[in-house]
């Protein structure tokens, strides 16, 4: 009878703090994620992250690239072949970028808070 009360309760439980926010500690821990710079694309050309979280680009083509946000959110400067730049985001929103040096070379990230 015991352990028949004692698993109900612990399913109340369960379900009770399912509802309750997670506190700052607990929230998932900060991920890095990497654009391939290659073949005039980036890829992916479409990226969600949580605020928090870090972008690395990596040109694998022969020519420099870009990463510049169309707002001026963010801007790479060259990044040179065989190298790579990183972003941290800090705020929620939507960022599309482009290659400064090939306009057509375009992509988006979604930053959602954690």
């Amino acid at each position: 009878m015991r352990i028949k009360i004692f698993l109900n309760l612990l399913v109340w439980l369960s379900f009770a703090l399912s509802y309750l926010p997670l506190p700052a500690f607990a929230k998932g821990k900060p991920v890095t994620h990497t654009v391939i710079i290659e073949g005039m694309k980036f890829n992916p050309d479409v990226l969600t992250v949580h605020t928090g979280d870090t972008i690395i680009w990596i040109n694998k083509d022969i020519v420099p690239h870009t990463a510049t946000g169309l707002a001026g959110e963010f801007n790479s400067g060259e990044i040179k072949a065989e190298h790579k730049w990183k972003y941290r985001l800090s705020k929620p929103g939507k960022i599309s970028y482009a290659c400064s040096f090939h306009p057509t070379m375009k992509g988006s990230i979604q930053a959602q808070e954690e």
